[in-house]
């Protein structure tokens, strides 16, 4: 039995050594093989345009209304949501201005020039006429305003006239005075002929014949004035002249 057991262990130990070898190769497998499973694959790059060229754009896919989802990617954890792309509108076609409707001319014709030389002889003579009508009317106005004028003159003097000659009438004249003394009144008279007050203007020279005039134009009351009202501040205050010999 010794000599058999000596003999069985010498073939044994190869044997051991290649069953080892063949496991440390397996594992070295599953290590490897492992190791490449868990590597992250490369990502996608997608470059979005804003606009679109120029070259004519391709048929455009009928869209549906939900919105599309980007799928996730491989190995991605769990709890990462998916990315939600929203679909790009379509490009609003610009709406071409409406044309102008084209404006009708409207057509000069010419002026024959006989026609165009009569009408403005025309013209001329109707602004003649007007600036003479003018012309008459405001020497019409004038002459008129001269006329009232020379009545409303006329008459003022014809009641100094008469007030005059109602005082006149009343004066007891000193006899024998030199010369042709002259004694001057401011009168102010009331609407009616009455006298409010008297007042020595310029004296004669002579007392005696102030004091007659005086005693005159107090015994002349009321004194003749025009039936006019409008004419009596013409002789409100009135200034009276008289003559010693008239």
């Amino acid at each position: 039995m010794p000599g058999h057991a000596s003999s069985a262990e010498p073939g044994l130990i190869p044997a051991g050594v290649l069953a080892l070898l063949v496991h440390v190769a397996l594992l070295a497998l599953m290590i490897l093989g492992v190791s490449w499973k868990t590597d992250p694959p490369e990502g996608m790059v997608v470059d979005l345009w804003d606009s679109l060229s120029q070259s004519p754009r391709p048929p455009v896919e009928p869209q549906s209304s939900q919105p599309r989802t980007k799928p996730p990617a491989k190995n991605s954890p769990p709890d990462v949501k998916p990315e939600v792309i929203a679909p790009k509108p379509d490009i609003a076609i610009k709406k071409q201005p409406e044309k102008e409707k084209p404006k009708k001319l409207v057509e000069n014709k010419p002026v024959e020039p006989d026609k165009q030389k009569a009408r403005i002889a025309a013209e001329i003579a109707q602004l003649q006429r007007e600036q003479q009508e003018a012309e008459k009317k405001l020497k019409y106005q004038r002459e008129q305003a001269m006329a009232a004028q020379s009545r409303l003159s006329g008459e003022i003097d014809e009641y100094k006239a008469k007030i005059l000659h109602k005082i006149r009438s009343r004066i007891v004249m000193p006899p024998d005075l030199p010369g042709d003394p002259v004694a001057e009144f401011d009168i102010t008279l009331l609407p009616g002929g009455d006298v409010l007050n008297i007042k020595l203007k310029k004296s004669s020279g002579f007392a005696v014949f102030d004091e007659a005039v005086e005693r005159a134009i107090t015994l002349s009351r009321p004194l003749p004035l025009p039936a006019d009202p409008a004419l009596f501040p013409k002789f409100r205050n009135l200034s009276l002249k008289v003559h010693y010999r008239e």
